[in-house]
């Protein structure tokens, strides 16, 4: 009786149009920068119409990307709201594989974007067992101060004990496959940004994150117990913005490009792995092939590294010793450097920068619900 689960993240799965960048060139789009725009209300309209002609090809890559993972079950981050989710399982995933994710969850996390994470969830598994939910909890009102979890390091980064935990939501679902239960938890951990107080996004940021990976950890001990051997099925899912390996890139398309893993000293991750609470199943693919992301701000800076996680508690990993995730990488740009041995064939119109599929990956795994 298997599962296939996948965590993604859709970028920006919206379905309202954001202005902002009239104000704030920030936030203005690269293409519209190159024209001279007389007032707001040209604007608006020139972002209108770029809008939508770019996300058509960018939702059908996405649409392929998921349709790729032939997920049962797929959790989502960067989802407006139900409505947009709706839209888009509708008008391309639906057209493109003919059976689509009946049972759609969401909930209005604390994002100031109001970029949410979701679960999209078939009737059944891919093997015909049956999927029931049969509970939803969001955790997005959690505050430092509810866990205990306010330290001086959060308090140097400006975050107070009343303030909230998640960045997004940390959200539960409960459901039974083929009767037998288990538990998702879908999060989307704070963004690393910019460099900052002369240190870089990543660090700067880290108070926040190794807070948000504690209170996942804490609402899942409070509700199974702090019994790691167990036979609970759990997993967390979803994009944590940190990582504790990443693969350095030097040189370019011309001479060639050079690949160098590096080793962080810390990272969020840890919270949730330390004692063998869980395992990330991403780590049983060789080191050079786990990323999920590319990133980079010019040629001085530039790595791949696994941003998207999926989290198996201690008893369904092991029950699972074999289970390898898989990448979707068909939907990156073409500006993206893929090691010796990894390249894939693009999905159709995936171009240098954009449209893409999204700048993160899907990654799906089949378990074992014993």
């Amino acid at each position: 009786m298997s599962l296939r689960l996948a965590t993604f993240n859709v970028e920006n799965l919206m379905n309202r149009f954001d202005f902002s960048g009239f104000r704030n060139q920030l936030h203005q789009d690269r293409v519209l920068a190159l024209y001279d725009i007389q007032d707001e209300a040209e604007y608006r309209l020139l972002e209108r119409a770029r809008t939508i002609a770019h996300t058509d090809d960018a939702r059908q890559l996405s649409a392929l990307a998921i349709a790729a993972t032939r997920a049962d079950i797929l959790c989502l981050q960067e989802v407006d709201n139900i409505e947009a989710l709706r839209a888009f399982e509708y008008g391309y995933l639906f057209k493109m594989i003919g059976h689509g994710y009946r049972e759609k969850f969401t909930t209005t996390g604390n994002d100031t974007r109001g970029i949410d994470v979701a679960v999209m969830v078939r009737e059944q598994t891919r093997h015909g067992q049956p999927i029931e939910v049969v509970r939803m909890q969001s955790h997005a009102h959690l505050t430092y101060a509810d866990l205990n979890l306010h330290v001086p390091e959060l308090e140097a980064v400006g975050e107070m004990p009343n303030e909230r935990i998640f960045r997004r939501d940390c959200l539960e679902l409960d459901l039974k496959i083929a009767g037998k239960p288990f538990t998702l938890y879908c999060v989307h951990f704070k963004s690393m940004g910019s460099p900052r107080n002369g240190l870089d996004g990543r660090e700067a940021t880290m108070p926040v994150r190794f807070a948000e990976a504690a209170a996942v950890r804490r609402i899942i001990e409070d509700r199974f117990g702090h019994d790691h051997a167990s036979d609970k099925r759990w997993a967390i899912c979803g994009d944590f913005n940190d990582y504790r390996e990443r693969v350095v890139i030097t040189g370019d398309a011309f001479e060639g490009f050079a690949y160098q893993p590096v080793r962080e000293t810390r990272s969020s991750l840890d919270v949730l792995t330390a004692g063998g609470f869980c395992e990330n199943l991403v780590e049983r693919r060789p080191e050079m092939d786990r990323w999920t992301l590319y990133h980079t701000r010019g040629p001085q800076e530039r790595h791949l590294c696994q941003l998207d996680y999926i989290l198996a508690s201690k008893g369904l990993a092991s029950r699972n010793a074999t289970a390898i995730p898989e990448i979707v990488r068909n939907g990156q740009p073409f500006r993206t450097p893929f090691p010796k041995g990894q390249e894939v064939e693009r999905f159709p119109r995936v171009g240098w920068d954009r449209p893409k599929a999204s700048d993160h990956c899907p990654v799906v795994v089949e378990l074992d619900i014993a």
